[in-house]
């Protein structure tokens, strides 16, 4: 399998890997890849990472692993949800129907992912970068009350 693949067939090998190891950072998934002969960029992966929806899940000792979103699903969205707040958030900030969830670096996409399948009608939508989510409640009285419910799963 040497050479470059279509990106169907690099994100296929991805889901794969891991599935079958435990990859916790995107050096790691390019290794991986360049080992099975496959020509990849870290860039590239980062993209096809943020396409397949991967998550970071906490693994312990501070360590992490790459999983598909869905396999993340063995427990309610509301409980991973809690946890993730629990783990990742530092901070919660608000203004009008605003708010700015800030978390680890890393974590933002994985936790916004989590808010988003808790489908959630006082939220309209989340938008993720590295460490920062943004949340638009459908009202600032709703934003008042999310972030409260939030800022008790912060504290456990």
């Amino acid at each position: 399998m040497a050479g470059t693949l279509s990106k169907e067939q690099r994100q296929k090998r991805i889901q794969d890997i891991i599935a079958r190891d435990s990859v916790s950072t995107q050096g790691e998934l390019v290794e991986r890849l360049q080992a099975e002969g496959i020509r990849v960029t870290q860039a590239t992966v980062s993209r096809d990472i943020n396409e397949l929806r991967l998550v970071r899940l906490p693994v312990g000792k501070g360590r992490h692993r790459y999983a598909l979103a869905q396999t993340a699903g063995h427990v309610g969205a509301q409980e991973e949800l809690a946890r993730l707040f629990q783990n990742f958030v530092h901070d919660i900030d608000r203004g009008e129907n605003m708010l700015v969830i800030r978390t680890t670096d890393g974590h933002a996409t994985g936790v916004a992912l989590v808010l988003d399948r808790v489908r959630r009608d006082d939220i309209i939508g989340t938008l993720a970068g590295e460490d920062t989510i943004f949340v638009v409640a459908r009202t600032t009285a709703d934003a008042e009350n999310i972030m409260e419910e939030f800022h008790a799963m912060m504290l456990g």
